[in-house]
């Protein structure tokens, strides 16, 4: 994860190009399964969708079927590459911790001025519930698709009470995907969250609404203030001692060259 600071944009790196495309991979993936989904229901003729400009084909209901796989192809694998891209980075900024609850209702209280709201991290308390919430719901829906698609291609004649299971599963987790989806959407509604919507387009965030909002986040990733240099206090004059002259030995009194030549023979 590339999560950087630029103080003269006044700009910080919340999401990389990889998170990025994971998101909008999963978004748009997810959204045409749902449309796929509902049109595999007898709903276009009913409802006249067939009849609008370049809707002709959503009658169609293998059309509709065959879309819907490829959606669910690009929709598991980007699930599945979310899963192991982060887990082998260890990146768990996203998984919820203690008291995420009651800090939940604390954020939600204080977007509609019922008190203040605590400094976070990089995620808001609920955005780590709605992740896992959102994350086992993919699963059943993976799953259950699964066993409806491998009915459908390689064993038509699957147990009636597997069938009706994996369907009704399908269908009760598809319709909680709509719900969240529908709560992701109001979330952004919220004023508070307007700064976060550039984050999903641009990976980066205002600095100025992150040091207010993430202080703790910000706190992580912006590198500590480096120590200025130890200055030594001046030395006052009266502190110097001055270092006293060396003094040349003085000859002893009464001593003389005459006496150093006799020392000399003496010694001899």
């Amino acid at each position: 994860m590339t999560e950087k600071i630029l103080t003269g944009k006044n700009i910080v790196i919340r999401h990389d190009v990889i998170e990025l495309i994971e998101h909008w991979t999963i978004a748009i993936s997810g959204l045409v399964l749902f449309l796929t989904g509902m049109l595999e229901l007898p709903m276009s003729k009913r409802y006249y969708i067939s009849s609008l400009p370049g809707m002709g084909w959503s009658a169609d209901y293998m059309t509709s079927l065959y879309l819907h796989y490829a959606a669910a192809i690009i929709f598991t694998a980007a699930a599945i590459f979310h899963v192991l891209y982060h887990g082998l980075r260890q990146e768990r900024g996203l998984l919820p911790q203690k008291g995420d609850f009651s800090a939940s209702v604390t954020v939600i209280k204080s977007l509609f001025g019922f008190g203040e709201e605590p400094p976070m991290h990089k995620y808001l308390p609920e955005q780590r519930l709605a992740y896992v919430g959102m994350a086992f719901i993919i699963l059943m829906l993976i799953i259950s698709g699964l066993v409806k698609t491998y009915k459908n291609i390689y064993a038509p004649d699957m147990s009636l009470t597997v069938v009706l299971w994996a369907t009704w599963i399908h269908n009760i987790f598809f319709v909680l995907f709509f719900l969240a989806f529908l709560a992701h959407m109001a979330a952004i509604i919220l004023k508070p969250n307007w700064p976060m919507i550039r984050g999903i387009f641009t990976g980066g965030v205002r600095l100025d609404y992150a040091r207010r909002r993430h202080p703790l986040w910000i706190a992580e990733i912006e590198p500590a203030p480096a120590a200025p240099p130890e200055v030594l206090p001046p030395v006052p004059p009266a502190a110097i001692e001055e270092t006293p002259p060396l003094k040349e030995e003085e000859p002893a009194v009464g001593h003389t060259e005459e006496d150093d030549a006799q020392q000399v023979k003496t010694d001899k």
